[in-house]
């Protein structure tokens, strides 16, 4: 239903396929011709659909308007977004969940109301426009890579250069969506762990005599992080959707930028075998969720 939905949007939006073909004085009618029977535009959109389907159940993502084949730009594009939201995920957690229970360990205190403070402007600020302040600061100062992956004279790297090459363009991207995934991550660890402490069963452990530390750490921690390991799954795919601009501002070689310009192209196989990926990413990032829920509380059962 989605698939359908997507696509029949796609193509009734007043964006032509091959509109930069047709600016190019040098492409002739012909070419123009044969361009718009092999992408099918001449035929019914609901019959556009069916071709569509028929050969992504054959395992053929087709090719986009200029010509390349889908599934060769999806491969050269979906490491590099894997690599970036592994990085933004890894750093979030390591740091939004600590910050979380020292919110809510402190609740109402300074430290807590700070932290509330960073996080709700966290989450105010648009991505977009953050991106845009940082891309600025690189410019002027130099002192970070305004775009890309690599620089110029990466082939003449050794590999341990090459690795820092990639960690020194990563940085502003990451910190980008970092900061924007942290604001929510730390205030819902916040607010999961000041629920778990009013538990009953807190309480009671707290009458036995427990310490304080056991109290929360070996009892109301375990139980407040589930839902947050839950929350892993759609994270992962919804850092898809969020990178797009975060990468078109850097000019990243990324699955968002690239679904973001087919978008704006209507490139309609490109778009389509982008959505599936998506759906692939949110298949497999629940599937994490459920075997790492599973592992932290051994009393969920995962079906």
């Amino acid at each position: 239903m989605v698939s359908i939905i997507s696509f029949f949007l796609i193509r009734l939006a007043p964006v032509d396929p091959l509109a930069e073909l047709k600016l190019n004085p040098s492409i002739t009618q012909e070419t123009l011709d044969y361009e718009v029977q092999r992408l099918g535009l001449d035929k019914p959109v609901i019959v556009q659909y069916g071709l569509w389907l028929k050969s992504f159940v054959k395992g053929d993502l087709g090719y986009c308007t200029t010509g390349e084949k889908v599934s060769d730009k999806l491969l050269e594009r979906i490491p590099n977004t894997l690599l970036l939201t592994g990085f933004v995920i890894i750093f979030t957690w390591l740091v939004g969940i600590p910050l979380g229970i020292v919110a809510a360990l402190n609740w109402r205190k300074p430290v807590d109301r700070i932290l509330t403070i960073l996080s709700s402007i966290g989450m105010a600020i648009p991505s977009f426009f953050f991106a845009l302040l940082l891309l600025i600061f690189a410019v002027k100062t130099g002192w970070f890579p305004t775009g890309g992956i690599t620089s110029y004279n990466y082939s003449e790297m050794t590999p341990f250069h090459k690795v820092l090459d990639v960690f020194h363009h990563l940085v502003l991207p990451v910190v980008v969506l970092f900061t924007i995934s942290l604001s929510g991550l730390q205030r819902q660890m916040r607010g999961n762990l000041l629920d778990v402490l009013e538990a009953d069963y807190v309480k009671y452990a707290r009458a036995k005599g427990l310490s304080e530390n056991k109290v929360i750490y070996k009892h109301a921690l375990r139980n407040a992080i589930n839902p947050m390991v839950t929350l892993l799954g759609f994270e992962f795919a919804s850092l898809l959707s969020g990178a797009a601009l975060t990468e078109y501002v850097f000019q990243f070689p990324g699955l968002g930028r690239l679904i973001l310009e087919a978008v704006m192209k209507s490139d309609i196989n490109l778009v389509m075998a982008s959505l599936m990926i998506g759906t692939v990413m949110l298949v497999l990032g629940n599937l994490i969720a459920d075997i790492l829920l599973k592992l932290v509380d051994p009393r969920v059962e995962v079906s």
